[in-house]
């Protein structure tokens, strides 16, 4: 028998503590405005979990569906009623096992960082089929 994967992660000043099970339904690459504000860096790097994979402990701000520490300020995850996206730096663990399989919004890539091979490479947001938003457009 296979022990469960489980991964545990928090803020800063370990105010608030996480933990998925299992392994995420999807990780990847956000380069977007918003992930770059959001991380202050030049892309988020992510792993999404079903809500039954979640819990946490301690008291979280959110806004806009992104939920932080008020005492540290650190950023940990976004959920709705679908998912959970954990921000991998926040992971205890690192490295932390995961790999993106995803790059969105890679025309706001910096030119000094290059594409992740394996990963399926979309202009803008990626999207349920696969298909970023004007790939998505132009197949209709």
């Amino acid at each position: 028998m296979v022990a469960e994967i489980i991964r545990e992660g928090g803020c800063l000043c370990r105010g608030i503590r996480y933990k998925v099970t299992g392994n995420p339904y999807k990780s990847g690459l956000c380069h977007c405005a918003d992930c770059r504000k959001v991380t202050g860096s030049a892309f988020l790097a992510y792993a999404d979990w079903r809500p039954e994979q979640f819990e946490y402990t301690g008291e979280v701000n959110t806004y806009r569906g992104r939920s932080f520490c008020p005492n540290c300020g650190s950023r940990l995850f976004s959920r709705n009623e679908r998912q959970v996206e954990i921000y991998i730096g926040t992971l205890d663990a690192v490295p932390s096992g995961i790999t993106p399989i995803v790059e969105g919004w890679i025309i706001r890539r910096e030119p000094w960082q290059h594409p992740i091979e394996a990963a399926g490479q979309h202009e803008r947001d990626v999207t349920p089929s696969g298909l970023d938003n004007q790939s998505a457009k132009a197949a209709r």
